[in-house]
């Protein structure tokens, strides 16, 4: 069998201004500049056929002076007016050789993993497209007047796009030609291929796969770079118990399970999220779930317990860390536990955007020793091990 042809067209056509100073896909990371170090992550992969980078009609000099050689490098193609336009020559460059895939990248996404980048390709055996996406952890609003909140989203739906995005090369040539021809600016070449009709699958992106567009991107990248010389990692525990009462269900891990009792408390007392969440808490020192939710206050009344859990995963990215494993143990006789594992590891995984690969749920009983042993509540133990950018 022909082994398939596969051309990237790296977008390296914007002013990059709101990076501050020059252009952003010229500025150094690492002390490489950010389109070099995009360019040759692909360029590390035996199987791309081609490259081609679309550049600024100002930036023809500053690109010469990236000295970048390799034989599959084509020559550079001036960019449009927009990242649409822009998109659109570079495939007209292509189009004479017709390439079986082709791979769209933005510029200023210099850590895209050949993990990322393969799974965007094998996807493509099956699916006219492909993009990689992160679950939406954030709630998010609808605001009209960009003031007063008109609805709220369901985040559950919700995923956020990165690069590269891959298409049938002949597919996405067409739908952008007819794209072209309307009055109307699409988002990203994913938003082109669903307009025309295309079938756009998504595999799992990357927390580093980041777009540098603000000046403190640079700061995060240049963490990214140094990787364990800028990280270290913190682990914290949790521990939780819950007294049944009167009752039909209980909440465990984010799973409303069938049972005779249900667990008392003033959320829904979800025993396994309270204390996987205090392990989150204690990993990064921001003390326990009664400092943020403390039950004093009226408004976490009966409330669902992965708020919690998504205001500790908040807390984690926003000091610029990552989870990198989840282990929670349930004690108790009953309900039993082992048939609602996955979904536990499902929701916890959507709930905080990290793989269920990193997530362990496990379940024992006390031996009928104790109070759970004589079936009169539940107690969960939790760890967490969280990467966070290195302190004093």
């Amino acid at each position: 069998m022909r082994q398939k042809s596969i051309a990237v067209i790296i977008v390296a056509a914007g002013k990059g201004e709101r990076a501050g100073g020059d252009p952003k896909q010229y500025q150094l990371v690492g002390g490489q500049p950010v389109l070099a170090r995009t360019v040759e992550s692909f360029l590390a992969l035996p199987y791309v056929t081609s490259v081609t980078v679309v550049i600024h009609p100002e930036h023809e000099a500053r690109y010469a002076a990236l000295n970048l050689a390799d034989e599959r490098i084509l020559n550079a193609v001036t960019g449009g007016v927009s990242r649409q336009a822009s998109v659109l020559e570079g495939l007209k460059a292509l189009a004479p050789s017709r390439p079986d895939l082709v791979l769209i990248q933005d510029a200023a996404r210099p850590f895209a993993t050949p993990e990322v980048i393969g799974d965007v390709v094998a996807v493509l055996e099956q699916y006219d497209g492909a993009l990689p996406t992160l679950p939406v952890t954030d709630t998010i609003k609808r605001a009209l007047d960009g003031r007063q909140v008109a609805t709220t989203e369901d985040r559950s739906q919700l995923f956020a796009a990165q690069t590269p995005q891959g298409f049938r090369f002949g597919q996405i040539f067409s739908a952008h030609m007819r794209a072209s021809t309307i009055r109307r600016q699409f988002t990203d070449d994913a938003e082109i291929a669903e307009w025309a009709g295309l079938r756009v699958a998504m595999v799992m992106g990357d927390r580093d796969n980041i777009k540098i567009t603000h000046p403190e991107d640079f700061a995060r990248a240049e963490r990214i770079l140094a990787g364990d010389n800028a990280m270290e990692t913190r682990v914290g525990t949790g521990f939780d118990v819950h007294p049944f009462e009167p009752g039909d269900a209980v909440w465990l891990g984010g799973v409303k399970i069938a049972h005779d009792k249900k667990l008392k408390g003033h959320s829904d007392a979800d025993v396994a999220l309270h204390a996987l969440t205090d392990a989150i808490l204690g990993a990064i020192g921001e003390g326990d779930i009664g400092v943020h939710f403390p039950p004093s206050d009226m408004q976490w009344k009966g409330a669902a317990s992965t708020v919690f859990l998504a205001h500790a995963g908040k807390l984690v990215l926003e000091a610029g860390g990552r989870i990198v494993n989840l282990d929670v143990t349930i004690v108790c006789e009953a309900p039993r536990i082992a048939a609602h594992v996955p979904a536990m590891r499902d929701v916890i995984g959507t709930v905080l955007g990290i793989a269920t690969s990193r997530i362990a749920v496990k379940a024992t009983t006390s031996e009928q020793l104790g109070f759970t042993g004589r079936e009169e509540g539940i107690v969960a133990m939790a760890s967490a091990s969280v990467e966070m950018p290195r302190g004093d």
